[in-house]
């Protein structure tokens, strides 16, 4: 119908209710006659009655309001445009889309309209905005007022409950980049208000709600989506103008001569070795160059020291390109990289970051915004921006205070060969601007709960071994500890520097006293160990995690290689004793509270374990994927457990001995 007859060409619809009317027919008057319609029942022909009553005055006021030439008649046509959509009984998106649409070309094609015109319109169609999606067009003209007029009761009353529909209901920013645009221009609009950040902070508040737990669960990454645009924003004419500083590679090999590139670099980011990061340059013969480059956004000044730069050329041999932190890990005395945003970035910069502390602040929050930092989404100009690394600190200490493992785990890198926050906050990386205090509580909350501990002891020793022995000397406790578990462990097997660890833990009281507690441990560790003792033991019920360690310190156990535990009431914490074990071959651990981190230290030590009986424990997928290591199992009772079938999948995939399994009453049964 729609292809022989115009919408226009229509003057008017009727239902048929005269007395022998054929059943459910329309009646269409056109010029020249008219047209009779028949569905097969009243709901359709009601359905369309409306639409065709519908697309006739939206035909109509389309033609009205593409000629304005009275204003406040066509505020008047508009009023009732949107008064007709919220009436219609149509049940359908483009009834109330139409009209907004209609309005957001009428604002297009009249550019010149004054500030009181602007106001009334949004005004009109603010019942529309409701329940709808501003199209982008009128997305525009929004973001337009925001930024002209930021004080306007029309961005409090009419485009708060807009904005807040589209934190809770959109679900991907990359589709409609202007609904993101509009709600960054909105929340500074927020900001340039009298009370400033206090407005945009309850505006986050009510975004969350009064309860513990956000009842929206899209709004933390919408909110999220959008800080991480407007920083980028911030240092986006440094991004564009990229191609004309020198890549990765270049920098690694040194070639950083100012001749050799365009006149107009937007920044340089230099190089080391990570052996130079933490060595000073004491020659006094060296010679500084400097290179200023001005934008009418950023100031960049780099200094340069050429006896540095001698000595990477000498590893320029490395292809590859650089790692992005190992990049900006420059030494002081080697390099310092300013930058300087215009008031008007540093103000969108502050705005944006002070939301992430915002967010940061909620418990039911921190976890997921702390897996959408971990991949660390902020272009490597901000990462060397000295404000930028010194206020986003706030949100690395809450989560390295943050005792949930899902937190503070993704301070690590969030693979193997990228750095993590961690490294970024470590001392020598490039937004440390502190003694080590957070380096520090970072260490011990992650040692706390990390993976593979010994794993973690190793990583440090070998990158981070220098800051750890400042740290110790200065008298921190958890650097202390460090130092302890590193000499525990064996991690450290040159002499020379165990010999300087020692001397490290005895130079202040809180040392002294673990390296003697450590020299104890040793000493009866050493009498544990001595060959002697039974073969097989078996704990009385009930049992606890101090009667172990009671028993086990009691004379040698050198020999013991079954140990039974079933039925008592020992934990996780036992297995700091069970790993002193150097012959332990069979652990029985049924009915106990034995769980997923005590799991974790058995897979780092006892690799020689060949039957381990885990029935009806605590343990979880989470700390059964440790038991991979343990290539020498043969035997491993699983019944009753919270065993995934893809866990167990890939326990038989990485343990090759294993023969005997029992995973009844679990999900891989």
């Amino acid at each position: 119908m729609e292809n022989c007859i115009s919408y226009s060409a229509i003057e008017d619809v009727q239902l048929l209710s005269w007395e022998n009317a054929p059943k459910y027919c329309l009646q269409l008057t056109i010029p020249g006659g008219t047209v009779l319609l028949q569905a097969a029942n009243s709901y359709l022909r009601d359905q369309w009655f409306h639409s065709l009553q519908w697309k006739k005055k939206i035909y109509k006021y389309k033609k009205v309001l593409s000629n304005p030439n009275r204003w406040e008649v066509v505020l008047k046509e508009i009023r009732t445009l949107v008064d007709m959509a919220l009436t219609s009984p149509l049940q359908d998106d483009s009834i109330h889309q139409a009209p907004l649409e209609i309005v957001s070309k009428l604002l297009s094609e009249n550019i010149h309209l004054t500030t009181l015109e602007h106001e009334s319109i949004i005004v009109a169609i603010s019942p529309l905005l409701e329940n709808n999606h501003p199209p982008p067009d009128l997305c525009e003209f929004f973001c337009k007022h925001c930024r002209e007029r930021p004080r306007s009761m029309v961005v409090i009353e009419v485009f708060t409950p807009v904005v807040q529909r589209i934190l809770k209901h959109n679900m991907d920013f990359g589709k409609c980049p202007r609904l993101r645009l509009f709600t960054q221009e909105y929340i500074l609009a927020l900001n340039e208000l009298n009370a400033g950040m206090e407005v945009v902070n309850k505006f986050i508040h009510s975004m969350h709600g009064p309860t513990a737990n956000c009842p929206h669960p899209r709004v933390l990454p919408n909110l999220v989506a959008v800080c991480l645009a407007a920083i980028y924003s911030c240092y986006e004419e440094f991004i564009n103008s990229r191609d004309n500083s020198p890549s990765l590679k270049e920098i690694r090999n040194g070639c950083q001569q100012q001749c050799d590139r365009k006149p107009n670099i937007p920044m340089r980011l230099l190089h080391t070795n990570p052996d130079l990061v933490s060595q000073e340059v004491t020659s006094t013969e060296s010679r500084h160059k400097s290179v200023i480059v001005t934008s009418n956004e950023i100031l960049v000044e780099v200094e340069r020291n050429n006896t540095v730069n001698q000595k990477l050329k000498a590893n320029s041999g490395n292809d590859s390109e650089p790692n992005l932190i190992d990049c900006l890990l420059i030494s002081p005395t080697c390099s310092t990289i300013s930058i300087e945003l215009s008031p008007q970035a540093e103000r969108v910069l502050g705005c944006y970051v002070e939301i992430l502390k915002m967010l940061s602040d909620y418990d039911d929050w921190r976890p997921a915004l702390a897996s959408l930092l971990q991949p660390i989404p902020f272009p490597k100009e901000a990462l060397a921006h000295e404000t930028f690394t010194k206020e986003l600190k706030y949100v690395i200490q809450r989560f390295a205070e943050d005792p949930r493992q899902e937190v503070h785990s993704c301070l690590l890198s969030v693979r193997a060969g990228k750095d993590g926050w961690f490294q970024l906050y470590s001392p020598g990386g490039v937004a440390c601007d502190d003694d080590g205090e957070l380096f520090a509580s970072m260490v011990h909350i992650l040692m706390g709960s990390c993976y593979k501990t010994k794993k973690f002891l190793l990583s440090l020793a070998e990158n981070k071994l220098g800051p750890c022995m400042l740290l110790a000397l200065r008298g921190n406790q958890t650097m202390v500890e460090i130092l302890c578990l590193m000499l525990e462990y064996n991690i450290i097997e040159n002499n020379d520097t165990q010999l300087q660890i020692i001397s490290t833990l005895e130079s202040t009281d809180v040392g002294k006293r673990m390296y003697e507690q450590l020299c104890d441990r040793q000493r009866e560790l050493k009498e544990l160990q001595r060959k002697g003792g039974p073969t097989r033991l078996t704990l009385p019920s009930k049992s606890t995690d101090a009667d172990l360690a009671r028993l086990l310190s009691s004379g040698s156990f050198g020999n013991l290689e079954n140990l039974s535990l079933a039925f008592t009431n020992v934990t996780s914490a036992c297995a700091e004793q069970l790993i002193k074990l150097p012959s332990l071959k069979q652990l029985n651990l049924w009915s106990t509270q034995f769980g997923d981190a005590g799991l974790r230290v058995l897979s780092e030590h006892l690799t020689t374990l060949q039957v381990l009986n885990l029935c009806e424990t605590p343990v979880t997928d989470a700390g059964l994927l440790a038991l991979s290591s343990m290539k020498s199992l043969c035997s491993l009772n699983m019944n009753s457990t919270k065993l995934s079938a893809d866990t167990y999948e890939d326990l038989k995939a990485k343990l090759p001995n294993l023969k005997e399994v029992d995973v009844r009453y679990t999900e891989a049964w």
